[in-house]
């Protein structure tokens, strides 16, 4: 026995060495290191409840000495002949898949052997449950909030704030610094897209290029508070975390919440008026508790209160679609997860069915936060969505309303009586088409009530169906005038209705119900399965030990239980050690693209601790102190050194820290997907500025792509949020599907985004309009002689429809001397019925039988001989090959002249009844034309041809060639591009608009050259306007760009 007790313990000694147990030199003890263990592992069955598994409770070491029904479950110093590790090391303890892992067996191991030691002196008995330790209450986050003092620096020229020098303290530990200052253009545009998610206008940035003033920064960040845009942009983060959505969820129907964006529109008012954000919490939880019912001609203040309160009521709801207890039950559940994630930054939603593995969270925990909100969301005493809404109608609305209606029955009555007398006659027509005898009874069966029908009635109109189906509906099959003025009056009646003033509601929550329901512990979270009652209250580890939060019902004061409103008054009293940390770890992560805490919705055991604790406690406090403003806030952050520094890397700072965890450079971070769909907008100068009201609703492409239906192109935060249906674009770049809210958003790099920026019709447009912007403006901001270094010779096909054929009419004109002829040349008026002639008429009035088919067409006059003329968009020497066709022996033939602007008259042919190949080859450059000319001869008699030709062009990368029969069309749209800016001055103005700088001139090169090479393509491929086309690829290239998509 003593041999294999040593083998043990050699064993023990080497796994703990492995474990790097030994390290250590600190004692273990229960409290500190195996109660956290057991907590995650053990405490489920042997602790935490009333039952005990084998009757062993594992709460206290003198429990465990004792044992339960197998015996002592430990014996100190003693760890093999301990039961409870045998059992551990062996998997049998916990049950099931949940094992422990061999670096915590280790632990324990060492613990019981070196004696099972406590870090004090155990009670002889303690209550039920596991309670909190003083260990647990130590944790960070559960520390009240203290300002911490701020240090001294060595470097104090780059301390601008208290939160410079905080961070500064941690890196000079590290030999880091700050990295210099960024540039202003750099920095004007990260303000902009940070506070407003719209990247700056050209008058904006130059407006803080040109302020000298050594306050310059602090005004441009004050204009950009002051804008209404902020609270667009600040308050999508606040509907993140609130879950916001436009639909119920649960199934695919996905019912639409028509009055949800009244909670949005409060939101964004909320951000932009500065509202106090413990005043904007406690609005949210308890808003109607601050509203006397009922609820009816309320001021605008109570009814931004009630408004408010749409927070609670944004979870994925189906009861409307099947209201059990099931579905209720989850309502409450996620309203839980959603409000404890997002304001105490700990998942509670894990000890909904025993007390939380990691924290010290119980489950009675969790159902007393259930009993706060218990008495508006009451599964016993449940109202479903569609019997919630609030009606925000006053008396005097209604009264309106009522003259209105009164007015309007007048019309009605009208329209009635009318309707009568025109269906009457119908009737009456229809009666005479059958037999005097039965008119009678089908005259009365059609004027009596469906259901009143007897069955006599029933088979007569059976048997005269056409009867049967006389209906207003059918009234224009028989005379439309009598439709068209019943449908004339109903449009009347509609405009009086019209002016009754809009019937809002307002989706909120409420406590309707005449008693409260005592909040039961649900066993294992099972509903079917309550235990006891429990009363209303908080975290206990988030109170001190001796002052746990107590809530009393009933607050007479109150038209309510009153348990929201003290539940948000003790969250937001400065007391409460996570909600103030939790929101400025979220407000930094805006800001940086990061958290101090990076796991921003999950402070306990299971997220990460703080970067910097002290500047996290600072922010904390300025936050509560300074009113729990976050726009003074904001101000804080961004007149910081660490905020204003440049993004740029270093070897020697990734070395020391690679992960920038300590702020000795700017994160790069991307755009939020709203933030880039907005900015692509903007910048194309798209985007619909309107604030507030209805969402603007989304549906499936062609492609099933969901897009925004219709072209208002409003900011993202307006467009319509469907659980089942979320828009292509923002998805792909991690717009959260609301299940139930998002703390933290991916930030993921996947091909879907590369292709969405390359094919997606969002993209192609708006890339396009992007495009014609920068033409219309680009020379009223860039001067033509910032960039006369950089130029772009273009062609005259690369601006106007390179088609080159044409159809027209018109004769050779006889040439004076040595002069060349020239052709007059008029296009043909009309094209129908395959042909190009003067008119819709044969012969036309005025030229006659003159046409152009695609094979040939017919001579004429000799004023009005058919060209088909085509224009060169190349230059060199081209070949033009076909054959000339006369096909009957009438008359006496067609003659065809070749004639070529630059060279003359290039050949004549001449056939009567016959047909001649031809192949000339003629000099031209671009925009020369050649044309074919058909001549009647001496009689206009049976002048019909046939003439098909190819133009052959030996190009360097490949011959091209144009068809005459082939190519032949009817009228195209010329897309005729008037240029209104140079190449250069667009570049530049789309840099500026997209990056908010002037590109340098390498930069502006490199563009120019990306554009020639476009056009020189474009061009080869006979597109009908290559600059056009060149300047959206490349408008298309600067959206999808990093330095777009990202903020540096």
């Amino acid at each position: 026995m003593r041999i294999l007790q040593k083998l043990v313990l050699t064993a023990a000694a080497v796994v703990c060495v492995s474990a790097s147990c030994l390290a250590d030199e600190r004692e273990l003890t229960f409290e500190g290191d195996i109660r956290p263990l057991f907590r995650t592992y053990c405490f489920d069955c042997h602790g935490a409840t009333e039952k005990l598994s084998g009757e062993l409770d594992l709460r206290l070491v003198h429990f465990m000495e004792q044992g339960g029904d197998s015996g002592p479950a430990i014996v100190k110093g003693d760890a093999a002949g301990s039961y409870l590790l045998e059992r551990v090391k062996g998997g049998e303890m916990p049950p099931g898949d949940h094992r422990v892992p061999e670096d915590k067996i280790a632990i324990l191991q060492q613990w019981i052997q070196e004696g099972a030691k406590t870090a004090r002196p155990e009670p002889a008995s303690i209550g039920p449950g596991l309670g909190v330790s003083a260990e647990e209450r130590a944790y960070w986050a559960f520390q009240t909030i203290v300002r911490p003092a701020v240090p001294s620096i060595t470097k104090a020229d780059r301390v601008r704030t208290p939160i410079d020098a905080l961070l500064l303290a941690a890196m000079q530990q590290h030999d880091l610094s700050f990295a210099a200052d960024a540039d202003r253009q750099t920095l004007i545009r990260r303000a902009a897209l940070d506070l407003t998610g719209l990247p700056p206008t050209p008058k904006q940035i130059q407006q803080f290029l040109d302020d000298k003033d050594s306050d310059a920064w602090e005004k441009a960040i004050d204009r950009l508070l002051a804008s209404e845009h902020y609270g667009e942009r600040w308050g999508r983060h606040w509907l993140d975390i609130a879950g916001y959505a436009d639909s119920e969820g649960y199934s695919n129907s996905d019912q639409v919440r028509t009055w949800a964006f009244q909670y949005r529109d409060w939101v964004i008012k909320a951000f932009n008026s500065d509202m106090a954000i413990d005043q904007f919490v406690v609005w949210q939880l308890a808003g109607d508790e601050l509203v006397t019912p009922p609820y009816s001609n309320m001021t605008d203040d109570e009814i931004a209160r009630l408004t408010a309160t749409g927070f609670l009521r944004m979870v994925a709801d189906g009861t409307g679609q099947e209201n059990n207890d099931v579905v209720r039950n989850q309502v409450v559940t996620d309203t839980i997860k959603m409000v404890s994630t997002s304001l105490l930054g700990l998942s509670v939603g894990c000890a909904q069915c025993h007390d939380h593995r990691y924290d010290p969270i119980s489950q009675e925990d969790y159902y007393r936060i259930r009993a706060v909100f218990e008495p508006a969301l009451d599964p016993q005493q449940w109202h479903v969505p569609s019997g919630r809404a609030i009606s925000l109608y006053t008396d005097e609305d209604h009264a309106k309303a009522a003259e209105v209606e009164k007015q309007a029955a007048v019309k009605v009555k009208e329209r009635n009586e009318k309707q009568s007398e025109f269906m009457a006659e119908v009737l009456k027509l229809e009666l005479g088409k059958v037999e005097e005898s039965k008119r009678a009874l089908l005259k009365e069966a059609h004027s009596t009530a469906v259901d009143k029908r007897t069955a006599e009635h029933k088979k007569a109109l059976a048997d005269n169906p056409n009867i049967a189906k006389l209906s207003p509906g059918v009234l224009y099959q028989y005379n439309q005038p009598h439709a068209d003025k019943l449908k004339a009056m109903a449009a009347d009646i509609a405009k009086i209705r019209a002016k009754k003033p809009e019937h809002k509601y307002v989706r909120a929550i409420t406590e309707k119900q005449q008693k409260i329901n005592p909040t039961l512990l649900f066993y294992r979270g099972d509903y079917r399965q309550p235990q006891h009652e429990v009363k209303p209250g908080g975290l206990k580890v988030a109170a001190a030990a001796d002052s746990p939060l107590e809530i009393t019902d009933n607050d007479p004061s109150l038209p309510s239980s009153g348990r929201r409103l003290a539940y948000a008054r003790y969250l937001t009293s400065g007391r409460h050690p996570l909600v103030a940390r939790v929101l400025v770890n979220r407000f930094w992560m805006l800001h940086f693209g990061k958290g101090l805490v990076s796991t921003t919705g999950e402070f306990g055991k299971l997220g990460t601790k703080p970067s910097n604790l002290e500047l996290l406690d600072w922010l904390a406090d300025e936050f509560m102190s300074k009113g729990w403003s976050l726009k003074h806030l904001h101000r804080k952050i961004m007149t910081s050194t660490v905020y204003r520094q440049q993004s740029l890397r270093t070897p020697v700072a990734d070395g020391i820290d690679g992960s920038n965890r300590y702020y000795s450079h700017f994160p790069v971070h991307r755009l939020e997907a709203e933030t880039i769909r907005d900015s692509v907008l903007a910048v194309s100068g798209r985007l619909n500025k309107t604030l507030f009201g209805p969402s603007v609703s989304v549906s499936a492409d062609a492609a099933g792509q969901i897009v925004v239906t219709g072209d208002k192109q409003r900011r993202s935060v307006y467009i319509q949020v469907r659980r089942t249906q979320p828009v292509a674009i923002l998805k792909s770049f991690d717009a959260p599907v609301m299940e139930v809210n998002c703390t933290d958003r991916n930030n993921s790099t996947v091909a879907t985004q590369s292709l969405m920026l390359m094919n997606s019709e969002f993209i192609l447009g708006f890339a396009d309009a992007f495009a014609q912007r920068l033409n219309i403006e680009a020379a009223t901001t860039i001067t033509e002689e910032e960039v006369k270094s950089v130029k772009l010779t273009l062609l005259p096909q690369d601006l106007v429809n390179p088609n080159p054929w044409r159809y027209g009419h018109g004769s050779i004109q006889a040439s004076a001397g040595d002069e060349q002829a020239e052709i007059s040349f008029t296009d043909f008026a009309y094209f129908g019925k395959g042909r190009w002639s003067g008119s819709e008429e044969l012969p036309d009035k005025t030229i006659s039988y003159s046409l152009i088919t695609a094979s040939g067409g017919h001579a004429a006059t000799p004023q009005y001989k058919p060209i088909r003329r085509w224009t060169s968009p190349v230059s060199g020497q081209v070949t033009i090959t076909g054959m000339l066709k006369h096909a009957t022996d009438n008359g006496d033939g067609v003659s065809m002249t070749l004639f070529s602007s630059r060279t003359g008259e290039s050949g004549t042919w001449a056939v009567h009844n016959t047909e001649e190949k031809y192949e000339v080859s003629i000099e031209v450059e671009v925009g020369d034309t050649i044309d074919t000319i058909i001549d009647s001869q001496a009689t206009h008699t049976s002048d019909g041809f046939t003439n098909k030709f190819t133009i052959t062009f030996a190009a360097a990368d490949g011959e091209r060639t144009w068809d005459s029969h082939s190519d032949f069309h009817g009228p195209l749209e010329v897309s005729s591009f008037e240029q209104n800016a140079t190449v250069s001055q667009q570049v530049a103005y789309g840099w500026l608009l997209a990056y908010g700088r002037r590109p340098t001139i390498d930069e502006l090169k490199l563009s120019v050259d990306f554009i020639r090479e476009q056009v020189e393509l474009l061009r080869t491929e006979n597109h009908k306007n290559p600059l056009s086309q060149a300047m959206t690829n490349y408008c298309q290239a600067l959206l999808g760009s990093n330095q777009f998509l990202y903020i540096e």
